[in-house]
């Protein structure tokens, strides 16, 4: 019988998911609301963010 494969996923990776989720919940937001720039920013950070969870 094989081995089960651990499938938790880390808090780490969890805390990276949320913070990317976040940020781009507020980039749509802003950018809906009319802040063009601050939704860039906010999208920038987003995908900074993402980088983590390679």
């Amino acid at each position: 019988m094989p081995e089960p494969e651990d499938t938790a996923v880390p808090l780490e990776r969890i805390a990276w998911i949320v913070t990317v989720a976040v940020c781009l919940v507020t980039a749509l937001i802003t950018l809906l609301s009319g802040y063009v720039g601050y939704a860039a920013v906010v999208f920038a950070i987003a995908c900074s963010a993402a980088i983590n969870l390679r």
